[in-house]
């Protein structure tokens, strides 16, 4: 893994290679040059060990994720802003079923750098606020949730927002039979 700098080098080096290749004659060269160029502005943007984390991901292979996330040594020197907040998002969900603490600081982090996809937003919105309401912190959750839900515009998580909401009302409600029969001061026999 190398620093983001040398792909905008890398760049610029094929690019105006490809122009003088132009300039000879030589169209078939320069055409390629010029493609190359543009795969390594490209993979500036967006990192390709984050791509195929996401690739594993979606196969649910989180091994094969983690393993490509772990090849970026050095997070801040080879990725822009951005991608160093989804690489912080997929460590935080990939964490979030084993060790909530470290998920949700990789997730906070994440979202404070900044994730490009609303719907990416709002799925590490969502994540926190589960977090936040398995460690009783019932007011962060509910916030997160309305914020989580604002940013989910095309509904793409509108089954696990329900279901989420569902589960915080079952939490909330008391146990009224437990009070009902002291009130009454009866006991069961």
């Amino acid at each position: 893994m190398f620093n983001k700098n040398i792909k905008l080098v890398l760049a610029a080096i094929a690019l105006t290679t490809g122009v003088w290749q132009f300039v000879e004659g030589n169209i078939g060269n320069g055409i390629m040059l010029v493609l190359l160029a543009a795969v390594f502005v490209f993979l500036y943007f967006k990192n390709e060990f984050i791509l195929l984390a996401f690739l594993k991901l979606r196969k649910q292979d989180f091994e094969g994720a983690t393993n490509w996330l772990n090849k970026i040594s050095n997070p801040k020197g080879a990725l822009v802003k951005k991608q160093q907040g989804y690489y912080n998002y997929l460590h935080g969900i990939m964490l979030s079923n084993s060790n909530l603490t470290e998920a949700e600081k990789y997730l906070k982090k994440a979202v404070g750098l900044g994730l490009s996809m609303d719907h990416d937003l709002a799925m590490a919105k969502l994540t926190l606020s589960s977090i936040a309401a398995s460690k009783n912190r019932k007011k962060e959750a509910q916030i997160l949730l309305k914020e989580a839900e604002k940013l989910d515009k095309h509904g793409m998580l509108g089954d696990q927002i329900k279901m989420f909401k569902q589960q915080m009302k079952r939490a909330n409600v008391p146990n009224q039979h437990y009070g009902s029969q002291r009130q009454r001061g009866g006991r069961r026999r």
